[in-house]
């Protein structure tokens, strides 16, 4: 189970964005989280993906309670729990071919010798061809950036994965391709998602359940 209990989390000391924000997720569900934009949506996606330590509450992964975060992360927890996010550009580094980029978390957790087959295998579930895996991101449209991303937080078998607004920027086509690739990935290996959004339409269409942010948060932005 990833549970968030009675989240509260902010970017400035005694300034939270929410308070109180509780959710949870089962192994092999798929969890809509939606809300309108600014509501603290992406900020309770980056503490559920243990990237952003929260002022108060509880994050529990697989029946342990996270004690640290980023870095400080245990790294069995950190591998646990893949996350894509909204703006590719914004979390690829431009220096990196789409092949490294995907191979990243593999070489940064001593599992280097794993990377060609494992890029070859997540570049044809996500449609990555081969003369793109060469390319750096600038090179790249953001619907073939964010298939590298997909594939990035797909590399290291994660338990739970965290969409936040994966889809956003991107077409319709692109779009269908990114979330068969997931569940393609969730039925393959029972993994959890939590997909965070404002398309009622396509959570609704995605996940087994949808939660309103209004109804997971005990005090809202500004109240």
């Amino acid at each position: 189970m990833l549970e968030l209990d009675a989240i509260t989390a902010g970017y400035e000391p005694r300034t939270p964005v929410f308070r109180g924000a509780s959710l949870s997720v089962a192994p092999g569900e798929a969890v809509g989280l939606l809300g309108p934009s600014g509501c603290g949506k992406s900020t309770l996606a980056r503490v559920a993906a243990l990237l952003h330590r929260p002022d108060a509450g509880r994050v529990v992964v697989d029946g342990e309670e996270v004690r640290g975060w980023r870095h400080r992360a245990p790294r069995h927890l950190r591998t646990a729990i893949g996350v894509v996010f909204q703006q590719p550009r914004m979390s690829a580094d431009p220096r990196l071919r789409l092949r490294d980029l995907i191979a990243e978390p593999l070489r940064a957790t001593g599992r280097r010798d794993e990377a060609t087959d494992r890029v070859a295998e997540l570049a044809r579930t996500v449609g990555l061809t081969d003369d793109l895996l060469g390319r750096r991101p600038h090179e790249v449209s953001d619907g073939q950036l964010q298939r590298a991303c997909l594939a990035r937080a797909l590399v290291l078998r994660p338990r739970w994965l965290v969409c936040d607004e994966m889809t956003a920027m991107l077409d319709a086509s692109t779009t269908a391709a990114l979330v068969a690739a997931v569940e393609t990935y969730r039925d393959d290996h029972g993994a959890g998602l939590l997909a965070v959004g404002h398309d009622r339409v396509l959570l609704e269409r995605w996940c087994d359940r949808t939660a309103q942010w209004a109804d997971c948060v005990e005090q809202q932005p500004g109240a």
